[in-house]
C-alpha cells in the first residue's frame, strides 16, 4: 500500500491555489539571467498548493487549457481526450512553447491493459536535409538564432498524428467535440497572460521579422501585445475546425501541409528544405518504455531519440549508492552527490545518445554494475575535476565524438489522470521559444532541427545526434512514470531545454527520498550541473549553498531556472497534484 504522503494539505478542488503571496524561497520576479539569450520568459512566482482529488486529475500550464481539459473528463472522457483538448488551447493560450506545429513524447499507463508504453511523436528531419544543413558557406557552424529564425530549422511536425493515433485508440469521446473550447477560444479571444506577453517582448525583434508573426503578435502600432490584451485567432480556429472534421488527413495530406511547405521554403532569408513527402511519410512510433529500479520504485520514461529517461536513470542509478534520505535536501554534500553524477550523466548523454533508428548505442547504459562503477568515482564532499563519457558494455562499439547541439528552454508538460485509472505524462514543445517565429494557418512552426548538433563530425569521428534526413533529433524531454508494484505511483515531468533532466531528477529525489510532499518537491529551489559550472536558482533559498558549493571545488552560478514542472502522486485513497509556481499553471481534479 502507497503510503500517504508526508506534509499533504488536504484540499478540495479550487481555482483559488494560485494567490499572489510571494513565497520565501521563490525566484526574484524580474531576474536577470547570466545566459547569453534570454530565457522564454519570466513570470512572477505564485505560492500553489498541493491539490487532492479521488476520480480524476490533471495539470497543465495554462488555466484555460486546464479548465477545458477538466470538462472532457468530467463528462466521462478518458486521458487522452482530455489530452487532445489540453494541448489544442495550449497552442493557442501558450504558443511560446507547444502546439500543433511542434511534436512532443507521451508516456502512457492503460489501465484496461495493465500496460505501460511510449509514443514518439518527435518531429522529424526533411528527407532532404544534408549534412551541411546548419553549415555555413566555409562549412563553419551557424550562429544559433541565425539557424533558427526562418526556414531552415523547421521539422516535420508531429503533434497531430501524435494526438489522432492515440485518440483511435484509446479516445472514447467523438474526435471533433474535444476541439469545441479551442475553437472558442480563438473565435471569440483569450486574454493575453503575463508570462505570453513577457515572451513576446523579449522576442519582439524575431516575431517582427515576418508579416504573420508581427500582425498576430503586436499592435497596431508594431508594439508588442500586453498582459489583458483580448486576441482572437481566426485562422486557428479555421485549421483546428479542419481538422475536427478531417482529422489528421487534413494536415498530413491537405491544404494545411501545403501551407506550411511554402511558408518553410519561400522565406527569402533563411529557406528550409521542408516538402510535401516529408508530411506524408510522417509516422507516430510506439517505443517500449524505458524503466530503471530507484530504491523501492520503477523510474519510466521515454527512450530515445529522448535522453530523459536514460539520463535521469544515470543519476539516480549513482545516486542511489548514497544515504540522500540522510543528508537531507538542505545539504550541499547531497548536492554535490546530485551534481556530479548529473555530469557523468550527461558525458554519457552527449557521446552515446541519439535517434536509435539511425545511430547505434550502448545497450549498458543503465546495467547497475557500470552505474555502480560510475559512482565509484564521485568522492562525497569533492567535486569532481574532471569528467569524461565511461565505457558501457557493448556488442559491436562505433567511435563517436561528443555533441554539440545547443538546446534552450521552452516546451510544456501535461498530467493527466482519469476516472479509469489510465495516466498520462507529456511533455511537448516547438523547441525554442516561439520556435522558428513562422506561422502558417494561425499556429507557430517549430525549429526543432537546431536540436541537432550543428557539426556532424569531430576529430575524424562523428557525432550520434547529427543531421540525417528523417532522423529524429535528440531531445531531454523526460515524461515520466513511476510505477511501484507494478502500479503508477508518481506521474511528473517539465520543460526546460537540457535543464528538463535536473529538474525532474531534483523532484524525484525530493519526494521519493526526502519525503517531501508533490507540490513542495516542485517548489523545492532547483540547482542543475550538466557540463561542471553549478547553476542554482536565483532569488531562491538555494542561494544560501554557493559557498558551500564552492568550496566543494564547483564554479556557481546564480540564474533563471524557469522550470514548469507538474506532477500527481496515487495513493489507495486519492491522487494528489502539484503546478510549477514559476509559471502559471494549475491542477484540477474531482
Amino acid at each position: 500500500m502507497p503510503p500517504k504522503i508526508k506534509g499533504t494539505t488536504m484540499t478540495k478542488l479550487t481555482l483559488s491555489i494560485i494567490c499572489t503571496a510571494m513565497v520565501s524561497w521563490a525566484v526574484n520576479a524580474n531576474p536577470q539571467t547570466s545566459d547569453s539569450v534570454a530565457p522564454e520568459s519570466t513570470t512572477q512566482v505564485t505560492e500553489k498548493q498541493a491539490v487532492t482529488a479521488k476520480e480524476f486529475m490533471l495539470a497543465a500550464a495554462h488555466p484555460d487549457a486546464v479548465k477545458a481539459g477538466y470538462d472532457v473528463l468530467k463528462r466521462g472522457g478518458t486521458a487522452v481526450d482530455a489530452m487532445v483538448t489540453v494541448q489544442t488551447v495550449l497552442g493557442l493560450v501558450e504558443p511560446q512553447s507547444s502546439g500543433i506545429g511542434g511534436g512532443g513524447f507521451v508516456v502512457y499507463y492503460d489501465a484496461t491493459a495493465d500496460h505501460l508504453t511510449t509514443f514518439d511523436g518527435r518531429e522529424t528531419a526533411p528527407l532532404s536535409a544534408t549534412p551541411e544543413l546548419f553549415l555555413d558557406d566555409h562549412g563553419q557552424p551557424l550562429k544559433f538564432f541565425d539557424a533558427v529564425v526562418g526556414g531552415r530549422s523547421v521539422a516535420t511536425p508531429g503533434t497531430v498524428m501524435l494526438m489522432a493515433s492515440m485518440h483511435e485508440r484509446y479516445g472514447k469521446e467523438a474526435w471533433s467535440e474535444l476541439f469545441a473550447p479551442a475553437i472558442e477560444l480563438a473565435s471569440n479571444g483569450f486574454v493575453v497572460s503575463q508570462r505570453m506577453a513577457a515572451s513576446i517582448e523579449r522576442d519582439k525583434s524575431y516575431l517582427s521579422r515576418y508579416p504573420a508573426t508581427k500582425s498576430y503578435f503586436m499592435d497596431e502600432n508594431g508594439d508588442p501585445l500586453k498582459e489583458g490584451h483580448l486576441l482572437i485567432n481566426t485562422a486557428y480556429a479555421k485549421t483546428l475546425k479542419v481538422i475536427a472534421t478531417d482529422g489528421q488527413e487534413a494536415f498530413y495530406h491537405g491544404q494545411i501541409a501545403k501551407d506550411i511547405v511554402n511558408t518553410v521554403t519561400s522565406v527569402k532569408d533563411n529557406p528550409g528544405k521542408l516538402s510535401l513527402n516529408d508530411f506524408a511519410t510522417y509516422k507516430v512510433v510506439e517505443r517500449d518504455v524505458v524503466c530503471s529500479p530507484y530504491r523501492q520504485f520503477d523510474i519510466c520514461g521515454m527512450g530515445p531519440p529522448s535522453s530523459g529517461a536514460l539520463t535521469v536513470s544515470q543519476i539516480l542509478g549513482m545516486v542511489e549508492h548514497f544515504n540522500m534520505a540522510s543528508l537531507g535536501p538542505k545539504s550541499a554534500e547531497a548536492w554535490q552527490i546530485i551534481g556530479d553524477a548529473s555530469r557523468l550523466a550527461f558525458a554519457d548523454r552527449g557521446r552515446y545518445i541519439a535517434d536509435t533508428d539511425y545511430v547505434p548505442m550502448p545497450q549498458g547504459l543503465l546495467e547497475k554494475s557500470y552505474l555502480a562503477q560510475r559512482a565509484e568515482l564521485i568522492k562525497s564532499g569533492q567535486a569532481l575535476t574532471q569528467v569524461e563519457p565511461g565505457k558501457p558494455s557493448w556488442d559491436k562499439p562505433v567511435e563517436q565524438a561528443d555533441d554539440q547541439s545547443i538546446e534552450l528552454p521552452s516546451t510544456t508538460h501535461i498530467v493527466i489522470a482519469d476516472k479509469y485509472g489510465n495516466v498520462l505524462s507529456m511533455t511537448s514543445t516547438v523547441e525554442n521559444g516561439f520556435g522558428s517565429r513562422l506561422m502558417s494557418n494561425g499556429f507557430i512552426l517549430n525549429n526543432e532541427l537546431t536540436d541537432f548538433s550543428f557539426v556532424t563530425h569531430q576529430d575524424g569521428y562523428p557525432i550520434a545526434n547529427r543531421v540525417e534526413p528523417g532522423k529524429r533529433p535528440r531531445s531531454s524531454m523526460a515524461p515520466t512514470i513511476v510505477m511501484k508494484a507494478g502500479k503508477p505511483y508518481m506521474a511528473v515531468g517539465s520543460p526546460g531545454g537540457s535543464q528538463i533532466i535536473g529538474y525532474v531528477t531534483k523532484t524525484l529525489i525530493a519526494h521519493l527520498d526526502w519525503q517531501l510532499n508533490i507540490q513542495d518537491a516542485i517548489d523545492y529551489p532547483n540547482m542543475v550541473n550538466r557540463f561542471g559550472q553549478f547553476d542554482i536558482e536565483q532569488g531562491s533559498a538555494a542561494e544560501t549553498m554557493e559557498s558551500e558549493l564552492k568550496k566543494l571545488g564547483f564554479d556557481v552560478n546564480k540564474r533563471d531556472l524557469n522550470s514548469g514542472l507538474h506532477g500527481i502522486v496515487f495513493t489507495d485513497e486519492y491522487m494528489i497534484g502539484g503546478a510549477d509556481p514559476r509559471r502559471e499553471g494549475i491542477v484540477m481534479g474531482d
